[in-house]
């Protein structure tokens, strides 16, 4: 079996109809933190896809006490990370560092610096992905995001969504 995963991270309270343009299809949406808002978190979870999401840095209590700060799960037969802040392949943050080396997921996803990153890292056999910044706050100039398939431990059918440029460089 397969399942199609949209991947997003910092909406910093913004809500965009493109999100269910490009997330409907999928069979579960991940967010990697910065959600925002209460309000942006029912519009993900009342989308048909299973929601999964971490909490970021800016969110408050109420993101907090509903989502966690790292999460670990299986989709299909794949080891899946989440933590907003988590760096990248030879440069992971210190808060998630110890816990990847000592025990590596098979995608390490990550949020919070606003720049797209897909990245394997050979070292611990491990695909690293940042899906960039889908909303208006921060310094990114496009907004991003990413969908995959996921078949067993394979992830395949990588692709990145622009979603329009950020409101203040237009």
């Amino acid at each position: 079996m397969t399942k199609k995963i949209g991947i997003i991270s910092d909406t910093h309270g913004y809500w965009d109809e493109k999100y269910i343009q490009y997330l409907d299809s999928c069979d579960e949406v991940w967010h990697a933190g910065d959600i925002g808002s209460l309000e942006v978190a029912d519009k993900f979870e009342a989308m048909r896809p299973l929601f999964r999401a971490v909490h970021g840095n800016i969110d408050g209590e109420d993101i907090r006490r509903r989502y966690p700060e790292v999460l670990r799960f299986r989709c299909e037969e794949a080891d899946v990370l989440m933590k907003h802040i988590g760096g990248y392949p030879g440069n992971y943050d210190r808060s998630i560092r110890s816990r990847i080396y000592a025990s590596p997921p098979d995608l390490f996803i990550s949020g919070h610096s606003h720049i797209l990153k897909v990245k394997f890292d050979k070292t611990l056999n491990l695909l690293h992905i940042n899906p960039g910044a889908a909303g208006m706050q921060g310094w990114h100039r496009e907004r991003t995001m990413v969908r995959l398939t996921v078949e067993g431990k394979k992830f395949t059918d990588c692709e990145v969504i622009m979603l329009g440029e950020h409101s203040s460089r237009m």
